[in-house]
């Protein structure tokens, strides 16, 4: 399985405003609204803040991984984006998180979801591959950084 095939370019931040979940959550939902690769935003939004009531996606090392499926998408689609402050995310290791992976699936899409979280957590072990995510300074860079670790 390959990322790159799911991420939605248009919608890679490499500078996040937010600082809080929540308004993380909506900065990148809205960056997939504006590619049209979802609609509505709002319900987007509620699905990944129940997701996050039922434990934090925060998964530690400086990295989040929320995720849900909606009948929003058509497709798998995935958002990436770093933060340089740090966001408070109520992380397992109580750590600020520094990038954000944010995944949407189609509801009956079980098995695609499944891998696609498990190939990003996989990638984000490499404490390397995460330090060059966060020193990217624009999302061209972010995505051949990605794209260079896709291929293995």
């Amino acid at each position: 399985m390959k990322l790159m095939d799911f991420i939605v370019k248009d919608a890679v931040i490499v500078n996040l405003q937010g600082k809080e979940k929540k308004d993380v959550l909506n900065e990148m939902v809205d960056a997939l609204v504006k590619t049209k690769k979802i609609s509505g935003k709002d319900k987007v939004v509620k699905i990944l803040m129940d997701r996050e009531e039922l434990g934090s996606t925060g998964i530690g090392s400086g990295v989040a991984i929320p995720h849900g499926k909606t009948d929003e998408v058509d497709n798998v689609v995935i958002s990436l984006a770093s933060s340089k402050q740090g966001i408070e995310f109520e992380s397992l290791d109580g750590e600020p998180v520094y990038l954000v992976f944010l995944l949407l699936a189609p509801v009956e899409s079980t098995g695609v979801h499944l891998k696609a979280l498990a190939k990003i957590s996989r990638i984000l072990k490499d404490k390397h591959f995460r330090q060059s995510l966060r020193d990217a300074k624009t999302a061209e860079e972010a995505l051949k950084i990605l794209k260079e670790e896709d291929e293995y």
